[in-house]
């Protein structure tokens, strides 16, 4: 057993008996959702493979994305699309996306563990853990179906829109998807006020 487990277990008490790991993925690119997924496992419950879902392949996600949604005692997936980012910020989007999440969860948690450093509201005890994908067993597997859900959307996305690559780069801003935005223009699905940086930066280089 790694510092995973024991960093979630720490949490345990008499009072909490479930705890939730929550994570989004998405809030850097330049195109498509923000998503967000809570998890909860039982005591019990480990796989020595999870990881924050960054450090894995994508091979390896998709692997442990089917454990985590076997052996979890349930999770639940929150997204807030394109068009809402730009009504309410990346980041207000990021935790709605999470609150939605924890929502969907079939079993109601003691303690909800974030994340990050900024928390949604809520009526159950929430504790944001600065990098607690790289440290907590239940929010690096939340990264992972969130990650794995994410990637999904995106490439059923290329289906539709092949020239911006999302398939390679999963609405990120990489050098081809920047090409791709000078080349033909927005999508449906990108997210405006990010393409405006991006391509005032591209400006700038010209000067």
């Amino acid at each position: 057993m790694n510092n995973f487990k024991l960093f979630d277990k720490k949490f345990l008490t008499r009072k909490i008996k479930l705890i939730a790991g929550v994570d989004e993925a998405g809030r850097g690119p330049i195109a498509g959702p923000v998503v967000a997924a809570a998890v909860i496992f039982d005591k019990k419950s480990f796989h020595k493979e999870i990881n924050d879902s960054k450090k894995l392949s994508e091979k390896k996600r998709e692997e442990l994305f089917v454990w985590i949604t076997k052996n979890c005692l349930c999770y639940g997936v929150g997204i807030v699309d394109h068009n809402e980012i730009e009504e309410i910020n990346i980041l207000q989007a990021s935790l709605k996306a999470m609150k939605i999440a924890v929502s969907q969860l079939s079993k109601i948690p003691n303690l909800i563990l974030i994340d990050g450093n900024k928390s949604f509201t809520s009526e159950i005890e929430t504790k944001t853990i600065v990098k607690g994908d790289a440290k907590s067993f239940s929010i690096a597997a939340a990264s992972i179906i969130a990650k794995v859900t994410r990637d999904k959307i995106m490439l059923e996305a290329h289906e539709n829109f092949p020239e911006y690559s999302w398939n390679h780069n999963k609405g990120y801003a990489t050098l081809e998807h920047r090409i791709a935005v000078k080349k033909f223009g927005a999508s449906p699905i990108h997210r405006k006020s990010f393409l405006r940086n991006i391509l005032k930066e591209e400006q700038e280089k010209l000067f």
